[in-house]
């Protein structure tokens, strides 16, 4: 709850506010930017059925919509695979997937592909996380790649998306979702990451572009559409340099936490959150790091761990809530 001494210290952003609140065991899915991936990485460790980013960050509108495109079109859609070096890679993927052969490359991006459409037409919720409003496009086929594997520049060309260009990209995506998933909530956020490389004025414009883009689209899809302030919570009420790392513009571990006692406060159910303070200590004791992994202390440790990891999994699974 905002305080009158919250208001004489800092300009206190509107809480988050999500249609329907996240709740136990329901399937997320986080695309996006590498912020997509911090708070995904957040639902993973607690055992929460989410997947970000299965086949490598995404920073535009229109690598998102090209993911989802073809992890929607299922078998019917042709794999933009390359060779290089004597290493297979795709065009869809980031630089973890790659293979010695074409086959094998293919079945790795397959099986992503098939886990995203998947949890795409289970999803109560899809949070895009927006970096930039540039791609980059294949020089010889105009494909909008999603990862440019250090590639030489030649073979690509930079596009700056029009406002008009990120709102279709991103209403792509919602209609796409929606056809599966006709309750599916789509929330949008734009990461508060600066792209120094364009400048500031230029990372501050393409910001702007996905502002008004993710405004567009919330007026196009009222009932779908949802937009957290997310980056007007880092501009705002945690402008000071102590929220960010050490290369002064991606989020600190202190500002990620703000972000998730938000989520959890604001968009989560209460029995979420229970379970959220009961996981904790076995979130952990997982995390811990012994000196000796093989020892049978630790091994007896872990056994009896995941024995209460299950029973307390078990236990909200037989108890399901409704938002």
């Amino acid at each position: 709850m905002e305080t009158d001494i919250d208001v004489m210290l800092r300009t206190c952003v509107e809480p988050f506010t999500l249609k329907r609140r996240i709740t136990y065991g329901e399937a997320t899915v986080f695309l996006g930017s590498c912020f997509a991936d911090t708070i995904g990485s957040r639902f993973a460790e607690y055992a929460l059925p989410a997947i970000s980013n299965p086949l490598g960050v995404l920073y535009n509108p229109a690598s998102v919509a090209a993911l989802v495109r073809q992890a929607l079109a299922g078998s019917e859609a042709e794999l933009p695979l390359y060779e290089t070096e004597g290493q297979w890679r795709c065009w869809l993927a980031g630089t973890q997937i790659k293979a010695a052969s074409a086959a094998e490359c293919r079945r790795m991006v397959t099986e992503q592909l098939v886990l995203l459409r998947e949890r795409l037409t289970t999803a109560r919720h899809l949070f895009v996380t927006l970096g930039t409003n540039v791609c980059y496009q294949l020089r010889e086929t105009g494909l909008v790649v999603c990862n440019c594997h250090k590639a030489p520049s030649t073979l690509f060309e930079e596009k700056r998306l029009s406002t008009s260009e990120c709102a279709e990209s991103l209403s792509e995506v919602v209609r796409l979702v929606r056809e599966v998933n006709p309750s599916v909530e789509v929330v949008f956020t734009v990461s508060p990451y600066r792209y120094l490389k364009y400048s500031l004025h230029g990372s501050q414009l393409s910001k702007a572009a996905l502002l008004l883009a993710v405004d567009e689209v919330e007026r196009r899809f009222p009932e779908t559409v949802t937009y957290l302030p997310i980056y007007e919570l880092f501009m705002d009420e945690l402008r000071d340099y102590r929220f960010y790392a050490a290369d002064m513009v991606h989020p600190s571990e202190v500002a990620v936490r703000v972000v998730w006692e938000r989520l959890k406060g604001e968009c989560m159910t209460e029995t979420l959150r229970h379970y959220l303070v009961e996981y904790e200590p076995l979130r952990r004791a997982l995390a811990h790091r012994p000196l000796d992994p093989d020892s049978p202390q630790y091994q007896s440790f872990i056994a009896e761990t995941e024995q209460k990891r299950a029973a307390l999994i078990a236990r909200y699974t037989n108890n399901t809530e409704t938002s």
